[in-house]
């Protein structure tokens, strides 16, 4: 496995409000210790969705947090590919959350350490080895 750590969209937004409370003491020295910590793309869209429905209120307007969430930090964007919509696609499948399925797939094309508090992540087979939950 490679040096780079995925965050899964919570373990971001967790991260980056400094709601450090919500993360193991694992999470937080792996993320810490880390060369490279990024996310999916995905991630944004997921934060203006949540947002946008009311599940998740930010001290900033959305646009804002999340260039102010990316900027100044040393968290980086992977973008998406075919070959990673592909890779989503052909996951097992454990449940159909389009977004969460990117995210794996993303960890995967990568190469990354993936850290996530969903439930269904540990699931995957596809992830043995990488999911830090």
């Amino acid at each position: 496995m490679s040096e780079i750590v995925l965050l899964d969209t919570h373990i971001w937004v967790w991260w980056v409000n400094e709601e450090h409370h919500k993360l193991s003491a694992t999470q937080i020295e792996i993320i810490e210790q880390s060369e490279c910590v990024a996310i999916s793309v995905v991630s944004c869209f997921e934060v203006a969705q949540i947002v946008k429905k009311g599940r998740l209120i930010l001290p900033l307007p959305t646009r804002e947090w999340i260039e102010k969430a990316l900027t100044p930090t040393r968290i980086e964007v992977l973008s998406l590919s075919p070959e990673i919509s592909c890779q989503a696609v052909d996951l097992t499948e454990i449940h159909k959350d389009p977004f969460d399925r990117l995210i794996i797939a993303t960890a995967l094309n990568y190469q990354c350490r993936l850290i996530s508090v969903d439930g269904n992540f540990p699931s995957y087979p596809e992830l043995n080895g990488c999911l830090i939950f």
